[in-house]
């Protein structure tokens, strides 16, 4: 399924940026080449103007300057004299069908034009008219010039033409390149999507199989206490009252285990979507400590360990928080610290306040945590000693400790303690 998403992603990205690589390429193109198109035959009309006044200025047509135009502009001249050729086509190979052919094109292709758009709009001895056409004989385009000079009834005609193979190859050029640089851009824009799509996909699936975890693990902790409940159940039917009084409460207890497991999912669940209620009011942190302190300091003393609690002498400003999560998260690390604290050992509970923010502390002098499990601690059903799930532990306290603290943009760490242990320390801003 991820895979698959992947690769559906990847070609929605890459094809997106594809087609917009190609609509502006043929943009720039069709723009590229009408420019160029437009630049060559302004000059070569600017040309065919110098060639006519240069032609009207002059008496004679020597074959000289006619070879110098042509060679100047890369042009074709063919100079007619009231039809007849001038000897100077019939050495350039004027006699020669297939320019002789080209000519004719050109000449219908004036004439057609002259004809049609052109009558009556000359009133000089002397005019000029450029065109582009298609040659049949040859299949290529060319621009295609006339010069024509009425003198003491005569007319000279000439016939000026200019191949675009130079133009076209530039064109064609342009494009082989545009094309190279279009496919190594969808080439590395494929790849830049594959890989970035599989980034924005990583946390889905590392959320999608943290679920499956969760859902693996809840079923393996349901599964024990339900166990037992089915099997004291079944023993019930056959028992003394005493014995059944004991397999009761056995089931209730199991029972509660169970309640207090799916709460905590519950609440778990609620944090995933964004459903986790907070409901923020001032706060005393001092005495909320201090609630804290008063309600394990009986649990403490009859494990056989000492709590004691820490708080500044000085005034402390009022905290905005939730004061129920909180004392839920006070909770949840002196339940960790009880249990896993032995006898005679010594727990602390403080309060400080630095730099705007609080810190709450619960130290004790237990059997500590590793540095590698200090890295997963605060992962759901993960727990650094086995035998938690025999004290009533299924390794979602400190993830709901977790979430309660995000929730409250504060965050919260765990760090080895001088004299052995641990220390939780919890930061919560003041607003």
């Amino acid at each position: 399924m991820y895979r698959k998403v992947h690769l559906r992603l990847t070609v929605l990205c890459a094809g997106i940026t594809t087609a917009i690589i190609i609509i502006m390429s043929l943009s720039y193109l069709y723009v590229s080449e009408k420019g160029l198109y437009t630049n060559q035959y302004n000059s070569f009309k600017n040309d065919i103007n110098t060639i006519a006044t240069n032609l009207e200025q002059q008496s004679v047509i020597t074959m000289e300057w006619l070879s110098k135009m042509e060679a100047q502009g890369n042009y074709t001249f063919f100079v007619l004299d009231n039809g007849v050729p001038f000897l100077y086509n019939q050495i350039t190979g004027f006699a020669d069908d297939s320019r002789l052919l080209l000519l004719n094109e050109c000449l219908d292709a004036y004439n057609s034009m002259f004809s049609v758009s052109q009558t009556g709009l000359f009133t000089y001895n002397s005019y000029h008219l450029e065109f582009r056409f298609h040659s049949s004989s040859t299949l290529k385009d060319y621009f295609g010039g006339v010069i024509s000079l009425e003198r003491d009834s005569s007319l000279l005609e000439v016939v000026i033409l200019s191949s675009l193979d130079a133009l076209e190859h530039q064109i064609f050029e342009q494009r082989i390149r545009f094309l190279i640089i279009d496919i190594t851009a969808i080439v590395l824009l494929t790849i830049f999507s594959f890989v970035f799509t599989g980034k924005l996909l990583k946390p889905i699936l590392e959320n999608q199989q943290k679920q499956a975890a969760f859902v693996a693990s809840a079923s393996h902790e349901l599964r024990t206490p339900l166990a037992v409940i089915l099997s004291s159940a079944e023993c019930c039917t056959d028992a003394s009252p005493d014995q059944q009084a004991k397999f009761l409460k056995t089931i209730k207890n199991e029972g509660l285990r169970m309640s207090s497991l799916i709460n905590d999912m519950l609440t778990l669940s609620g944090s995933d979507n964004h459903r986790f209620s907070i409901q923020k009011e001032p706060v005393e942190m001092d005495t909320l400590l201090m609630n804290s302190y008063e309600g394990f300091e009986p649990l403490a003393k009859e494990k056989n360990l000492t709590l004691s609690i820490e708080l500044p002498e000085n005034s402390l400003p009022m905290c905005t928080c939730d004061p129920n999560r909180i004392s839920q998260v006070i909770s949840i690390l002196l339940h960790n610290a009880i249990s896993y604290t032995p006898r005679q050992g010594r727990i602390v509970l403080s309060l400080s306040f630095k730099k705007g923010n609080f810190h709450i502390s619960v130290q004790d002098n237990g059997i500590g945590i590793s540095d590698e499990d200090k890295k997963k601690i605060f992962d759901r059903f993960y727990r650094a000693e086995k035998s938690r799930s025999t004290k009533g532990h299924f390794g979602l306290g400190l993830s709901i400790a977790y979430e309660i603290v995000s929730a409250h943009r504060g965050s919260i760490c765990v760090a080895d303690a001088e004299k052995g242990g641990c220390i939780f320390t919890v930061i919560l801003p003041k607003d």
